[in-house]
């Protein structure tokens, strides 16, 4: 199998449980107005990869994969590919390589994303806005599939993580967090952990590189402050209906 690859991480903290080999493929149907990695967007361009190369280039990093440590697909959206990705998993698997998808659950869900799903060690799913009117004006798709891939991972109870950017004049207030929880509902319980991730500038260089308008261009970085904040309070909610 082959295909398109943005970039790779060999030493990658962030994308899952302990030191991971992260790959980003090229390619998402979601135009994230907050994007900080716009220049994944495109369907064209990507490096062509073969599954079986790829694999034998994580190999090599194997001795780091130590406390919970692995492979982590990730993009633009690494379920565009999902049969390329199952046979990466198969063949990672035999090494005793564990692999987790970070997705923002664009892709609906059919026979081939499942048996992705299904291979993976741990689902982290982005729920980037609270409702369909949200998704349709600050990420240019439909709430409804990343909430399908979330039921899904629920009822064939996959480890999951739950993460959203949060954006300064969009999603930074506890109402708004309220309105994430509401449409969640008990489901969130079903994840290891929730976690809010703070909107950062350090991509917009990447839009004036692309020559594209930068929709937020006037938006600052959330602080750490802030962020805090509306975790504490995200976690107190979460921790009441328990």
């Amino acid at each position: 199998m082959q295909a398109p690859v943005h970039s790779e991480e060999s030493f990658a903290t962030l994308d899952g449980t302990g030191i991971r080999y992260a790959v980003f493929f090229q390619g998402c149907p979601f135009k994230c107005a907050y994007c900080h990695n716009p220049d994944t967007q495109p369907f064209a361009g990507g490096t062509p990869a073969q599954a079986d190369a790829l694999v034998k280039k994580i190999l090599r990093y194997k001795t780091y994969f130590k406390g919970g440590g692995g492979v982590t697909f990730s993009g633009g959206e690494p379920l565009l590919h999902p049969e390329f990705i199952l046979e990466c998993e198969q063949k990672l698997k035999t090494f005793g390589i564990g692999c987790a998808l970070d997705t923002s659950g664009a892709v609906a869900l059919n026979e081939a994303v499942r048996a992705a799903v299904d291979a993976s060690e741990m689902v982290i799913l982005d729920i980037k806005m609270p409702d369909e009117e949200g998704y349709e004006r600050y990420i240019g798709g439909s709430i409804k599939n990343p909430l399908a891939l979330l039921d899904y991972c629920i009822s064939i109870k996959k480890r999951l993580w739950l993460r959203t950017v949060i954006v300064p004049g969009i999603n930074d207030t506890f109402e708004k967090i309220d309105e994430y929880l509401k449409l969640l509902g008990k489901r969130v319980l079903c994840a290891e952990k929730y976690e809010l991730l703070a909107f950062h500038t350090l991509g917009f260089s990447k839009y004036e590189k692309l020559g594209w308008d930068n929709p937020l261009k006037s938006v600052p970085a959330l602080s750490n402050e802030k962020l805090a904040l509306l975790q504490a309070h995200l976690d107190g909610a979460i921790a009441a209906m328990r």
